[in-house]
C-alpha cells in the first residue's frame, strides 16, 4: 500500500478533530472555508488508509466511581504463557491496558478499581491465571498527564 501524503487541509481537519471528535463537518467546513462534502470526503481517505481510526470517548472515571488507579507488573514461569496470559488478562474489564515488555516484567498492565478492596480482587484474579509466577503492584496516587492530544498535535506538526 502506497503512503498516503496529508496535504495542510488534512492537517488542518485533523486538528480539529485531535482537539474535538464530535465536531461536525460543517463546523470545519466553514472555518476552512471548503465544502463539507470536502471535509466528508478527506476524512474517508484518511479511514481507508488507516491514519483514522475510529474516534473516541473520554469519560470521567472519578464521577463513574472508577478513580482507582493501579499498575501490575505480571512475572510468567514462562515467556512461552505470554499468548495464553494475555488472553486470560483480556477477559478481566477492570484491565484498562496490557503491555508485553522486556525488563523486570513480562506483562505490565494498568487497572481502574472503585477501591482498594476492588483492585485486591482484580489482582487476585491476574495472580490465578495460570503461568503467572507472581505480581507486582504499584499504586497511581494521581494521574497527573495524559494528555494524548499533545502528543497527535506534535505528530502532525513533524510531517
Amino acid at each position: 500500500m502506497a503512503k498516503f501524503k496529508l496535504d495542510e487541509v488534512d492537517h488542518q481537519i485533523l486538528d480539529m478533530l485531535i482537539d474535538n471528535t464530535r465536531i461536525p463537518f460543517t463546523d470545519i467546513a466553514k472555518k476552512l472555508l471548503i465544502s463539507a462534502g470536502t471535509v466528508h470526503v478527506r476524512v474517508k481517505k484518511m479511514e481507508e488508509a488507516g491514519i483514522i481510526k475510529g474516534s473516541s470517548l473520554t469519560l470521567d472515571y472519578k464521577k463513574l466511581g472508577y478513580s482507582f488507579i493501579a499498575y501490575v507488573g505480571v512475572f510468567l514461569q514462562n515467556t512461552s504463557q505470554t499468548k495464553f496470559v494475555l488472553e486470560r488478562i483480556e477477559t478481566i474489564p477492570y484491565v484498562t491496558v496490557a503491555h508485553i515488555t522486556t525488563g523486570k516484567f513480562n506483562i505490565f498492565c494498568k487497572i481502574r478499581a472503585k477501591d482498594t478492596m476492588h483492585a485486591k480482587e482484580i489482582i487476585f484474579n491476574i495472580d490465578d491465571i495460570d503461568g503467572v509466577y507472581r505480581t507486582e503492584t504499584m499504586i497511581s496516587l494521581e494521574e497527573s498527564i495524559n494528555d494524548k492530544k499533545r502528543l497527535m498535535h506534535t505528530i502532525f506538526n513533524d510531517l
